[in-house]
């Protein structure tokens, strides 16, 4: 036991504590005497046994206030720590269904099974825009048409919807089935003046990253809109030939459209079915219906629009005359 002589309302007194609390003593004291003295000065000499009592009361108040305040702060500490218990059960709940998700993605891709399929689907752009199906499995789409049928508009939209159904859960038909798919395309692509290229080149150096890419480990979905159609006919079909197969392989899935006729007779021997969009002819006016049809296209209509639009006999005629002589 240590003993300490503390000062209280002017008097000593000396008080027993245990070893190494002498000063902690001596700090209470202090705050004490404070406080006596304190009310001492507001109220008066009201007599030092009454004004011990208020010292007390005044004491204990604070130390009520205080226990009341930390009980608070202890309930506040409960609740916040039940919501992080509650946090904690909703993390390891989302991290095991996030698991779940990529153990069932990654089972899709082993069995992965490539086909598209979708019902009447459209183009949120396009107004009135007409609807169409299809159902390709373990084969890419080769898509020919003439002129102004649609062709362009609907591997377009097959892009959006692939990319509206795996990014926001969302798509522009009324059933669409696709596994997840990378999406790349080469389409309306320009000229660039600033880099002077030409519109051949910015194709080239377009279609070059999709080769690049086609050899990653992921189902992939290339979109391509009439392949090299701003070079000469010989090479855009030899090249486009080549290329088409070339990105054709494993879990690629490929979609062109094209005006170019011969590629339909060599791509279905790599895995590609033809579809086609045509027309028709009434009272010497083109109408489309913009319908998605099996097959290769059957007619050709570059001549007729001219024809249409009032283009000198002599043009059309050596035209005509010029195409039933290659064919």
């Amino acid at each position: 036991m240590a003993n300490v002589n503390i000062k209280f309302n002017g008097k000593e007194f000396l008080l027993s504590c245990d070893d190494g609390q002498e000063e902690h003593l001596e700090e209470l004291s202090l705050h004490l005497n404070k406080k006596f003295n304190g009310l001492k000065n507001n109220l008066g000499n009201i007599g030092e046994n009454k004004l011990l009592l208020i010292t007390s009361i005044k004491i204990m108040d604070e130390y009520f206030e205080t226990r009341k305040k930390i009980n608070e702060k202890k309930k506040e500490l409960e609740d916040l720590s039940n919501k992080f218990k509650e946090l904690k059960s909703l993390v390891y709940e989302y991290k095991e269904k996030k698991e779940q998700e990529i153990e069932k993605i990654i089972n899709e891709q082993s069995s992965f099974k490539k086909e598209i399929k979708f019902n009447k689907i459209w183009h949120p752009l396009v107004k009135n825009c007409i609807t169409n199906d299809l159902r390709l499995s373990e084969k890419s789409m080769l898509l020919t048409g003439s002129n102004m049928s649609g062709k362009s508009t609907f591997i377009r939209t097959v892009a959006i919807n692939t990319l509206l159904a795996q990014t926001i859960n969302i798509c522009f038909a009324e059933h669409f089935t696709a596994p997840f798919l990378k999406l790349y395309s080469s389409i309306r692509i320009t000229d660039n003046l600033s880099k002077n290229t030409s519109y051949y080149l910015e194709e080239v150096l377009q279609i070059k990253k999709l080769l690049d890419c086609s050899k990653e480990d992921i189902p992939k979905l290339f979109v391509l809109d009439e392949i090299f159609k701003e070079t000469n006919t010989e090479e855009r079909i030899a090249a486009g030939k080549s290329i088409l197969s070339y990105l054709n392989i494993s879990q690629n899935m490929v979609m062109v459209s094209t005006h170019d006729i011969e590629l339909t007779e060599m791509l279905t021997q790599n895995d590609f079915e033809l579809y086609h969009f045509s027309e028709n002819i009434q009272n010497e006016t083109l109408n489309f219906d913009h319908k998605l049809k099996e097959g290769p296209l059957k007619t050709k209509n570059a001549i007729k629009i001219l024809e249409l639009y009032n283009f000198p006999e002599q043009v059309i005629t050596e035209a005509t005359r010029l195409k039933n002589r290659t064919n």
